[in-house]
């Protein structure tokens, strides 16, 4: 659901800086409620398929499943049945779910830097990559954690070393997700740092002592 969803949003960023007053009329309520809608369903199917494939399967009582979760892999691991079928359609999914959502980033940020190159004002540029920031900052958490499990999984059999390195793309980054985009805002900025001298300061002494126009002045330096 991760990947469908950092598409829609580098869909959502190419259209606000490659085509700002068109945005509104482009990315209506009514279309970004449409899209998210469809990747649920995407995805709903897809974990159908595997559960219905799961239940032809055979596992011998008392199987533990050496992960923090029930991951689909180390399920087949733990199976004594013929899984060749769960197997082609696991790695069919995965590359189907796994190269439309990085093919349409890519096409929007190069589209993006396409556009970047040809406008003249410095401002303007900075401004989009800020804009583009914490966006790739997901994305590179996302793939990069996702792409080391795998290429982990590859050259080690180590159960617990694959259950550590899972819990990066699966647990850390969605928890990340909010505190990075959220940081964008001065408002919320400001109250983290306010929030941060009251905890370190004494009882007292500086609460309430940093004005809005100190914090958002703090803000516009972090930018």
């Amino acid at each position: 659901m991760d990947n469908f969803l950092l598409t829609l949003v580098a869909y959502d960023r190419f259209v606000a800086i490659c085509q700002p007053l068109n945005y509104m009329v482009i990315m209506s309520p009514r279309l970004c409620v449409l899209l998210v809608l469809l990747s649920w369903l995407i995805i709903f199917w897809v974990s159908l398929v595997h559960i219905l494939l799961l239940k032809r399967l055979t596992f011998s009582t008392g199987t533990t499943v050496p992960h923090f979760f029930c991951e689909l892999s180390q399920l087949l691991k733990a199976t004594s049945s013929n899984t060749l079928i769960n197997i082609i359609l696991l790695y069919v999914v995965t590359a189907l779910l796994g190269v439309f959502p990085v093919t349409g980033i890519l096409y929007s940020y190069s589209q993006i830097v396409s556009f970047l190159m040809r406008m003249s004002s410095s401002v303007g540029k900075s401004k989009a990559f800020s804009t583009c920031g914490s966006h790739l900052c997901v994305v590179s958490l996302f793939y990069g954690t996702g792409l080391g499990v795998h290429l982990s999984s590859a050259r080690t059999h180590s159960s617990q070393g694959n259950m550590i390195t899972s819990v990066m793309y699966t647990v850390v980054t969605p928890m990340l997700n909010p505190f990075i985009y959220s940081l964008r805002n001065k408002d919320t900025r400001a109250d983290c740092i306010q929030g941060s001298i009251n905890i370190m300061a004494p009882p007292g002494v500086v609460t309430g002592l940093v004005s809005a126009g100190a914090l958002c002045d703090v803000c516009t330096a972090l930018q």
